[in-house]
């Protein structure tokens, strides 16, 4: 099995066929992108404390810290740990599987169609572009997808969801107090099940829509930009239900104490970052949070 201890900056070219790319660092930068080279490229341009430890065996890419162990990641706090940094950059073939693991670094993931698995202690993750599946789960860090067009999963104590040009059919996410901004263009129906404690929850959709709706939240606000759902609820609680289209999809958000707003977003726009003011009452602060 070929292996490499990196412990200075150094590029490295595989020859053999990789199918499926283990990262794991602690502080520090990692970008993967993918490509339609049939060789993959490694190049670490920054390195503090201890060494990597590359290897290549049977289609699989190892680049990692023996003592980070990918199950129980997000457990991981050895203070020891937090010396160490490392800037990697990696070009994969697209269809590789992807897992990342990262504990304080940033992860910025483009270009790929295979599977994509990111976990994050404190470190931000940045998806572009990426037509295969994806799974993110993260204690504080927060997730950034562009124009994925692949199923979405997230999960995270208190790190923020954005969601920009979501083009994908399905979009599950779980927080406790992290908000969440999702902007969905999609080309059919879609499913999208957005659930949180005390974060404040923001979708737009496209108009006209083609979707059933499900919004609940036990004491937060609410604020709906279209007339043909109900909004309903007495006390703390309120509702927001009903049928855009012909209902072809499904949209489901739940909070406790966050707010919720749905805003619409016009035919044919190309600048999804540009949340309509009109598009709800202005003294609804999930509104204020996207604007």
């Amino acid at each position: 099995m070929p292996e490499w201890s990196v412990a200075e900056p150094r590029k490295l070219t595989f020859a053999d066929p990789v199918t499926t790319l283990h990262v794991r660092i602690v502080n520090g930068t990692v970008n993967v992108v993918g490509t339609d080279e049939g060789s993959a490229r490694l190049e670490v341009s920054d390195l503090e404390g201890s060494p990597l430890r590359v290897s290549q065996e049977d289609g699989v890419l190892s680049v990692v810290y023996d003592d980070l162990p990918w199950k129980g990641f997000l457990k991981w706090l050895d203070r020891k740990g937090f010396r160490r940094s490392a800037v990697v950059s990696l070009a994969v073939p697209t269809g590789t599987r992807v897992e990342v693991g990262v504990v304080g670094a940033a992860a910025v993931v483009s270009g790929m169609t295979g599977r994509t698995e990111v976990k994050g202690v404190t470190g931000d993750t940045t998806l572009v572009g990426v037509t295969g599946p994806v799974r993110t789960s993260t204690v504080s860090g927060s997730v950034e997808a562009q124009a994925v067009t692949g199923d979405l999963r997230f999960n995270s104590v208190s790190g923020d969801l954005t969601v920009v040009e979501g083009a994908g059919s399905f979009v599950k996410a779980d927080t406790v107090s992290g908000s969440m901004i999702v902007d969905l263009d999609p080309a059919g129906p879609t499913d999208v099940a957005l659930t949180s404690v005390s974060g404040e929850i923001a979708i737009r959709i496209p108009h006209p829509a083609d979707t059933e709706v499900e919004a609940n939240t036990a004491s937060g606000a609410l604020s709906n930009a279209f007339e043909g759902l109900r909004v309903s609820g007495q006390w703390g609680a309120h509702k927001i239900t009903g049928r855009l289209g012909a209902g072809s999809g499904k949209l489901r958000a739940t909070t406790v104490s966050g707010s919720i707003a749905l805003l619409r977003r016009p035919p044919g726009e190309d600048a999804p970052s540009d949340m309509e003011p009109h598009a709800a009452p202005q003294d609804s602060p999930a509104e204020k949070k996207v604007l």
